[in-house]
Order: structure tokens, then sequence, then C-alpha cells
């Protein structure tokens, strides 16, 4: 009887492990999700795993191929096991995963702040000053508007300082 079972993959290799595992006759699953980030100064929507170097797998132990044939698959690390043998994972948690991935629920939106959205400055040199954003100033950094001597000033500041729920 075919059981699903969790396997942990090389960072990265996912696709590589799915397709050669799939070769050998093994259903094979990840979720991915839509993300949006700043990619060279541009935002766009990227495919990513929902769960980085972990893959899903179908197949009938009874029937082939072997534990110790999958584990052998390039990209593939092991097992998830609780003890000695892999853990079955329960099917439901798959058919909920698809059902979802289907319906485009797995979308995670990285809003970042929107010009003029006023700040403070938590961290660096100019901790503790009222700021306004501007613009994302690469994938690290922000241009923000500050008020000095009575003259707006645009300084491009580290995100790590700014009170951001992501890197802009």
């Amino acid at each position: 009887m075919k059981s699903w079972y969790l396997l942990y993959c090389k960072r990265g290799e996912q696709p590589r492990a799915k397709l050669h595992l799939e070769n050998q006759g093994v259903e094979c699953y990840y979720p991915e999700v839509v993300v949006e980030k700043v990619v060279r100064n541009k935002r766009q929507s990227v495919k990513e795993p929902l769960f980085p170097s972990y893959v899903f797998i179908c197949f009938d132990v009874a029937q082939g191929p072997s534990f110790t044939t999958i584990r052998s698959t390039r990209g593939v690390v092991d097992f998830v096991r609780f003890g000695a043998q892999p853990k079955c994972i329960n099917e439901q948690l798959i058919s909920d995963l698809k059902s979802l991935e289907e319906q485009e629920l797995l979308v995670v939106r990285k809003q970042g702040p929107k010009k003029g959205d006023p700040m403070e400055i938590t961290g660096g040199q100019f901790a503790g000053i009222e700021a306004v954003y501007q613009e994302p100033d690469g994938e690290m950094r922000s241009i923000m508007l500050v008020k000095m001597i009575n003259q707006n000033v645009e300084l491009s500041i580290d995100n790590k300082n700014l009170p951001l729920t992501e890197k802009c």
C-alpha cells in the first residue's frame, strides 16, 4: 500500500531530487508559494518552496524502490525519521496542502512601507530621528527623507536600522 513520507534534500536541490525520484516511479510533491521580493532593485513575484529543502513522496515500500535507493537519489539527504524508521505522513495533510495550492491561497505578500510613510530610525547614527520612507535602495537599504536644520535630506539607511516587517 502506498504511503507518504517526508524527505530532507540538499539546499536548493528539490527540483533535482523530484526529477530523479519521478524517474524511479515515486510520486513527489512540494508546495510552492508566490513571494513578492525585491530582486535587482525591482519588485518581482517569485515562486519558492513553502518548506525549503523538504519533499513529500508517495510510494509502496513492498513494490519498491527501497528506502536505501531513495536515500541515495541525487539531491536527497535522508528521510525524516522518528526513531529508526521513516515516519509516514497523514494523507489528509497532503490533500489539504494541494487544495490550498490549487486555490492559490499559498501567497505570501511581503508589503514594504509605501512612499511617504513616517517612521523612526531605530539604530545606527541616526537612531531616534523621525524620517519619511521614500524608496528601496537595493535589497539591504532604503532611502529615507530626514529633516535636518529645517531642510529635508535624503539618506540611505540600512534596513536593520528601520522598523520594517521585511527587508525592502
